[in-house]
């Protein structure tokens, strides 16, 4: 059989992660042959050439040349990264120095439930780079502290070991989206589940296609350009230091007056993915769950700029009651819970809800923005009207689209439920043409399933 050429398309990271594991292969022999007397005792630090990599574009060298760790930083991320990639890479290094068994306490690493090579430790990492020299080893474990970058970028941590036991004999574990990043050179969005109850939600729609009143356009452009130029704001004008971060906006107003819309073309047009929260999956009866979900959520999406969209979010952000059982001592915590986290998430925040009146005063207080979606005027409903038909099809001309509009008092989902409706029973009639009859049933169908014609 033919062996295929290395195609760089298909396997972008491959001539760095080579370099780099070789590399890695170089630092652990170094440190080996010290362990087992076959260097010189007197070395006090392990000499290999500066680290590099190949500034070929990929999403590895991107990654290099961002952060630019210094040797320390870098060892350790390739030591979380081996694992992923060569499982037996580890086990073999050591096994050379152990032919005949036996173990080595002080290189630490631990063994998985499903993973059958060794996973490294932060006992692993201090051993690696600082051998017994006990200052040294306490350099390397402020590597894994709260105020490295490693912790505040989501990069790689410490698993939590049982109470007693040395905080280093954790596991290094490095964040999935980052192996999947320096492996395969992209990060896929994350899929809906109880783990990320949340689904990324795009509109082929434009914003010529959405109409709203005037002052509530005018209030969504101005969430536009924060967006737009949240980071000069913060960073070069250095507004960090004096404003709390993220951007926080309530849309209310009736169901089907855009405001599920507004919110992805928000981020179809400043280029953030935008996630609709789904609070049926958030919310839990069982004591401390709710905020353990909110973690989760806030966690993932703490470093990736992305708009979290809150629907119908009366049933998490609702006023808060007095408290006269524990069951309401619990749900004033979770908003507790819920208005700390979304003040300190760096992006934005969007929550809807019919009715303004039904948020708790204390989220009120912490909007930038308190946005008004009203009933569609008659004009405005003339121009969803005239709009939403598509352009292949006849419009009969006995219809008067003022006349209508200014009858018939439709939401833009109430109207787009009408046309569909329409388009599909002229499809049925084998016919292009969209007739009055045809309009004014589906317009009563829409009335009868509000509730407003018998």
């Amino acid at each position: 059989m033919e062996k295929k050429a290395f195609d760089p398309a298909t396997a972008p990271n491959a001539a760095n992660l080579h370099f780099a594991i070789t590399y890695l292969q170089e630092v652990f022999k170094a440190r080996l042959d010290i362990q087992f007397g076959e260097a010189e005792k007197s070395r006090a630090v392990i000499e290999l050439p500066s680290l590099g990599f190949f500034d070929d574009g990929s999403a590895f060298s991107r990654f290099i040349a961002e952060h630019q760790p210094p040797f320390e930083e870098y060892v350790v991320l390739l030591l979380a990264l081996t694992p992923h990639v060569m499982p037996g890479f580890i086990g073999n290094l050591v096994a050379g120095h152990l032919p005949n068994g036996g173990e080595l306490p002080d290189f630490g690493g631990v063994k998985a439930n499903n993973h059958r090579g060794i996973i490294p430790t932060g006992e692993t990492a201090q051993f690696i780079l600082a051998g017994a020299d006990l200052e040294k080893r306490l350099e390397v474990q402020q590597i894994f502290g709260t105020g490295h970058w490693f912790h505040q970028k989501n990069i790689l941590h410490l698993e939590a070991v049982p109470p007693g036991e040395p905080l280093m004999s954790g596991r290094i574990v490095l964040d999935p989206e980052v192996v999947e990043l320096l492996t395969q050179g992209r990060v896929s969005k994350p899929r809906f589940s109880t783990d990320f109850p949340a689904e990324y939600i795009q509109t082929e729609m434009d914003w010529d296609d959405l109409v709203l009143a005037p002052a509530t356009l005018r209030q969504i452009r101005e969430i536009e350009s924060w967006v737009r130029h949240q980071q000069t704001f913060f960073e070069t004008w250095g507004m960090g230091r004096r404003v709390k971060p993220g951007y926080r906006v309530l849309f209310h107003g009736p169901p089907g007056t855009g405001k599920t819309l507004t919110a992805t073309l928000l981020g179809k047009y400043t280029g953030r993915d935008v996630f609709k929260i789904d609070l049926s999956m958030v919310v839990s009866k069982y004591i401390g769950e709710t905020e353990k979900n909110l973690a989760r959520l806030f966690d993932k999406a703490q470093n990736k700029n992305w708009i979290l969209f809150f629907d119908e979010a009366d049933a998490l952000f609702g006023k808060r009651t007095s408290v006269r059982d524990a069951h309401d001592k619990y749900a004033n915590q979770e908003v507790s819970y819920l208005l700390q986290r979304i003040e300190s998430y760096p992006g934005l925040t969007i929550l809807a809800s019919n009715f303004k009146s039904n948020i708790d005063d204390a989220f009120l207080r912490r909007f930038q923005a308190m946005i008004f979606f009203p009933i569609p005027k008659p004009e405005e409903r003339q121009l969803l009207w005239e709009k939403a038909f598509p352009p292949n099809v006849e419009i009969d001309p006995k219809i008067d689209w003022p006349q209508v509009s200014q009858h018939y008092e439709l939401t833009g989902a109430s109207i787009m439920n009408v046309v569909q409706y329409c388009c599909i029973t002229a499809l049925e009639e084998g016919t292009d043409c969209i007739s009055h009859k045809n309009l004014h049933s589906g317009i009563r169908n829409e009335l009868v399933k509000e509730g407003k014609m018998v």
